[in-house]
Formats: C-alpha cells, structure tokens, sequence
C-alpha cells in the first residue's frame, strides 16, 4: 500500500495487528473527511470575516505554523489522530481562509473558481478510480511517488534560494513556463487522490484500527489542500495574463 502523500505511506499501519471488530471502514472515513472539511471551512470563514482587522494576520500565520506543527505530530503519533486531526483541520482553515481573501482581493472571483475546480477534480477522480478507469498499479504509484518528491525539491529550494534574495526564474510568474509548472503541480497533486483512495480502502479491507480512520481523513484533507492552493496559483498566473 504504497502512496505518495507524505501521510498516508505503507509504514503507516505496519506496527498494528489487524484484529477485532471495531475496524476502520471506508464510510467512516468519510465521515470523519467530511466534519473535518466542515471545521476547515469554519477556521476558514473566521479569518475571512476578520480581513482588514489587526486579527487577520496573527489568525492566518498562526494557523499556518500551528497546522504545520500539529499535522507533524498527526504523522508521528497516529493514534492522537482522533483529536489532533479536527485541531489540523481548524488551524489550516484559519490559513486557507487568509491567503484566500488575498488572492481574492488581487483576483475577484478566484475563490470559487478555485474551490469549484478542486472539488471537480476530486469527483471526477473518484469515479475514475472506482470505476477502473484509473488504477493504483505499482508502476503508477512510483511515478506519482517520484512526481511528488521532485515538486517538493524545487519548493524547498526555492525557499532557500529566496531567503537568499534570489528565486528560480520564470517557474513562480505568470509566463508560459509558469503557468506550464502550475498545471505540472496540479496534475500530480491530483494523482496524489488516487493513491490515497487506494491506500483507504486497502487499509479498511485490512481492517485497520478505527481511530486510523480519523488518519485517513487526515492525509486526504492534505491532499486537497494541496491540490486548492495549487489551483489557486494556477487561476492567479492566468488571470495575470488577461
């Protein structure tokens, strides 16, 4: 059960014996995605309503650096999942609902855009992976798996590169060879779902403990948070263009 989401990799239920009744299953995973993605949108909504307020900015960093911090510990210690899970899911909103109202002060009507297009890709994914169309097969996962960590060496060192005053050229603008890297990142974010459907499933025929559902739930949300911003980067390098 390989998977290229940092959270949801194979060693992720090596250590448990599937025993017992009370197991994870793929619904309750959902369930637990769905109130999840409910305290997002609330995290969310709060920063949002607090734009133009001395709040906004302490709301949004510290829901950035706190998200990063609990989602650590999330990953570490899976089994606090059940109540670290719902704190990631609240902190990230606080982020999400900032750089939203950023990037919707820059570009009106990119939120919804953004947030339409993520959803969509989710959907049509799913179904995808449901009815066959698309298999998590050895070969996929490596190429999802290598995908991943090249994007996340060219992030790592950009940001090093600008704590230096410098950047790599042209990937971060809105040009063809911008926009191309935009769509590159989103395409490999999107596959990221896959693997993570595949890796839910497996683990729920396995029978995983039930708090792994809250896990589960967890890894897919970074998925989908990942996959919104990119899109975010993408319609705003595009809009740039108009």
């Amino acid at each position: 059960m390989r998977s290229s989401n940092p959270i949801l990799n194979e060693k992720a239920f090596d250590s448990f014996t599937y025993l017992g009744s009370d197991t994870m299953t793929v619904q309750g995973t959902v369930n637990k995605a769905l109130i999840m993605f409910a305290l997002l949108l609330s995290g969310a909504a709060f920063t949002w309503m607090n734009v133009g307020t001395p709040l906004a900015m302490p709301l949004m960093i510290g829901g950035a650096i706190g998200g990063l911090i609990v989602a650590i510990i999330t990953t570490f210690k899976k089994e606090w999942s059940p109540k670290t899970a719902p704190i990631y899911a609240a902190l990230e909103g606080l982020f999400i609902g900032g750089i939203s109202a950023f990037f919707e002060t820059m570009f009106p009507g990119i939120v919804i855009q953004a947030v339409s297009l993520t959803f969509g890709v989710f959907f049509i994914l799913l179904f995808c992976y449901k009815s066959g169309l698309i298999k998590a097969t050895e070969n996929f996962k490596m190429g999802v798996v290598a995908a991943t960590g090249a994007i996340g060496l060219v992030y790592l060192a950009s940001m090093v590169m600008r704590m230096f005053g410098s950047s790599i050229p042209f990937i971060h603008e809105g040009g063809m060879m911008g926009i191309g890297f935009s769509l590159v990142v989103v395409v490999v974010a999107a596959l990221n779902l896959i693997l993570d459907f595949d890796f839910i499933e497996k683990a729920a025929e396995q029978g995983a403990p039930k708090y792994m559902e809250w896990f589960g739930a967890f890894g897919l949300m970074v998925t989908l948070v990942w996959l919104y911003l990119e899109m975010l980067r993408l319609l705003s390098k595009l809009s740039s263009r108009d």
